[in-house]
């Protein structure tokens, strides 16, 4: 019916349709749930540091904790749809969606958003407290995101910090179905959130590549008035080795196994941003990328690899690693002829 129309065009003639409870699911988003998926490192970490509390009890656990993860994004992912709506008018694809082709009731809408949030904390109240509040800070989160005045996402580089936050909740919340007895190291946490902010500026970086047209990427989105190509590689270089940089701080102090994982990461990242300079790249589309088959064998790989170094020593490391100090003589300078290195404990 809208082929060879343009996008203003179809999305008049998709404005005669009516609200629909297919139309109402679809801004919830169950398609994108496998983004919580991040909720697991912060599961393998804690068990690491506390292998006892691998129990059925966990697995219990675990189930109702990722359901209460995927009901409080769901309303996040239904705000979303709901206050974006005029703007995906802008957007060739994105002017479909069911909000601004009007298969949305938007007063009925905004009840969906408020009805998942309830469900998902009040089921996170099971799990525990911590995990609770951790739910409604995702939520919260979403709201900062999405809502004026603030609405972070039409700001230039804080769009893709706040919505990154998500990424370190994420594992906070994987961390608290555990329940070990201490929190994660803030240089975990950062690495996790700059990693986050390293995908999704990569999106937006595709998001703009593809809109083409600097006046349509504003109108769109409002941030893409400010940013560049060049603005946004700049920003991806610098999330890159943020996080990176974190990532190391935690495995030199915490567990110098996942050294061995380096190559991995550096991999996965490396064809993650291959796949964002192509055309019509497919990180615009996260939920899609189980489709790369290439992108989820490194992914899978580099997981399982991380996963066996959490718990597996290999004593070599510490020796080929050890922090090391300038033997110096007695006048102070060192001896001449060689450098003599000594391991200091």
């Amino acid at each position: 019916m809208l082929k060879g129309k343009s996008g203003s065009e179809a999305v008049g003639a998709l404005h005669v349709l009516r609200p629909s409870l297919s139309g109402h699911l679809q801004i919830a988003r169950a398609d994108h749930w496998f983004k919580n998926v991040f909720v697991l490192p912060g599961i393998v970490v804690g068990l690491s540091l506390d292998p006892a509390r691998a129990t059925w009890d966990l697995a219990v656990r675990v189930v109702g904790g990722l359901a209460a993860v995927c009901l409080v994004a769901s309303s996040n992912y239904t705000l979303n749809e709901l206050v974006d709506g005029p703007f995906d008018r802008h957007h060739p694809l994105k002017c479909r969606r069911p909000v601004p082709s009007g298969r949305v009731s938007i007063p009925l809408g905004y009840a969906q958003w408020i009805v998942l949030m309830v469900a998902g904390v009040s089921l996170s109240l099971f799990i525990s407290t911590a995990f609770a509040m951790t739910m409604l800070a995702l939520w919260v989160m979403g709201c900062v995101y999405n809502i004026p005045p603030l609405r972070t996402k039409d700001l230039p580089y804080l769009d893709v910090l706040t919505e990154a936050v998500n990424n370190p909740l994420r594992m906070l919340a994987g961390w608290f179905i555990v329940g070990p007895a201490v929190v994660p190291t803030a240089s975990l946490l950062v690495s996790y959130w700059m990693v986050g902010c390293y995908f999704m500026a990569l999106k937006r970086y595709a998001e703009y590549g593809d809109l083409g047209d600097a006046a349509r990427a504003g109108a769109y989105r409002r941030s893409f008035a400010f940013y560049t190509p060049e603005r946004l590689l700049v920003s991806i270089g610098f999330y890159a080795s943020a996080s990176m940089l974190f990532f190391g701080a935690f495995i030199v102090r915490y567990r110098l196994e996942l050294i061995l994982s380096f190559p991995l990461v550096a991999l996965v990242m490396a064809m993650y941003l291959g796949l964002a300079l192509r055309k019509d790249s497919p990180v615009q589309r996260p939920e899609g990328l189980y489709r790369e088959p290439r992108l989820m064998v490194a992914v899978v790989g580099c997981a399982l690899v991380m996963g066996i170094l959490l718990f597996a020593d290999v004593p070599v490391l510490h020796q080929i690693f050890a922090p090391s100090t300038i033997m110096r003589g007695a006048t102070g300078m060192a001896p001449s002829g060689a450098t003599q290195w000594t391991e200091t404990r």
